[in-house]
């Protein structure tokens, strides 16, 4: 078994999709570039790509394609798992992070059809797919008019410990030389509700603020310095929503948990359930909020913090 990682956080479009997918499975698939650069020209029967290496060839290799012939045969890298997993008699595991952006794609309907077209005769390789964006993954995996629909099982995974957290921040710190106690690691996780992603950005950053040893002074700097950093694009996210929509997003911020009741409607001037419901649905499109077990929450816990400690004083 050989696993392959590719992170789609950046991939905006198909020919990017492509060019990155092929990479990163011919990378995983052979260690020495000699090998990577012999066997894709077998590989690919009407493709010829373009080859870029770093410093390190071994890590540092990327592929480029003719878009117009990328077009016309698609299938020659979206079978790639399967070839080459069949040429040298392993199983190769093709983990894709981040793949509700491929809903970002223009014919995003039309690529994800090609993708399951290909993938589902794949015998010889699996793909395990995830994403940070539940209802976007679950429309793509559990909507019956979706090219996706029953294309594997589908697991819930819950967020990490807290506890997991707090002794990989200590011990973070302590391989720098710094230190921080169990106690204050446990307290960077939590204030971002043990999202893996802003755990690491705001340890990060209360890492740069510690000199030596990190107390309740340096996760404040800390923390001031990470929003701060994202003041001017949360004020922006702000512009495009209506009177209704902020009103309701204060609700949430408020943990109010009956937000069609008669008593929240009138506090927050939500007008009626409908509108609240309008409300909702338009905040989870703009990927603002979302529902997790049966639980409405921001879906940026950073935003979340800025929304309340500055633009809501």
């Amino acid at each position: 078994i050989k696993f392959c990682f590719i992170d789609l956080f950046k991939t905006r479009n198909e020919k990017e999709f492509y060019e990155y997918f092929a990479g990163e499975v011919i990378k995983a698939s052979y260690s020495k570039w000699e090998e990577r650069l012999e066997k894709t020209k077998v590989f690919f029967k009407h493709l010829i790509p373009k080859f870029s290496f770093g410093v390190d060839p071994t890590q540092e290799f990327s592929v480029s394609l003719d878009w117009e012939e990328v077009q016309k045969h698609p299938q020659e890298i979206l079978d790639l798992p399967e070839v080459i997993s069949k040429e040298k008699g392993i199983h190769l595991i093709i983990c894709l992070d981040e793949f509700q952006n491929i809903a970002h794609f223009n014919d995003s309907l039309g690529f994800q059809k090609k993708l399951r077209a290909s993938w589902q005769t794949h015998q010889h390789c699996s793909y395990a797919i995830y994403g940070s964006k539940q209802h976007m993954m679950t429309e793509i995996f559990e909507k019956k008019s979706m090219p996706f629909y029953k294309f594997g099982e589908i697991l819930f995974l819950p967020k990490i410990d807290n506890k997991h957290w707090s002794s990989f921040i200590v011990k973070r710190f302590k391989k720098t030389g710094k230190s921080i106690s169990l106690k204050n690691a446990s307290k960077i996780a939590a204030m971002v509700d043990n999202h893996p992603y802003f755990v690491q950005q705001l340890a990060n950053t209360i890492w740069i603020s510690t000199h030596e040893k990190c107390g309740e002074d340096e996760i404040e700097k800390g923390l001031k310095n990470l929003l701060n950093q994202y003041d001017l694009i949360f004020s922006r996210e702000l512009d495009g929503l209506s009177n209704l929509q902020l009103n309701l997003l204060k609700a949430i911020a408020n943990n109010e948990e009956k937000l069609s009741s008669k008593d929240t409607i009138k506090k927050y001037d939500l007008s009626s359930s409908a509108s609240v419901n309008r409300s909702k649905e338009a905040l989870i499109q703009k990927e603002i909020i979302d529902t997790f077990q049966q639980k409405i929450t921001f879906l940026d816990p950073l935003f979340k913090i800025w929304f309340k400690t500055i633009y809501l004083k």
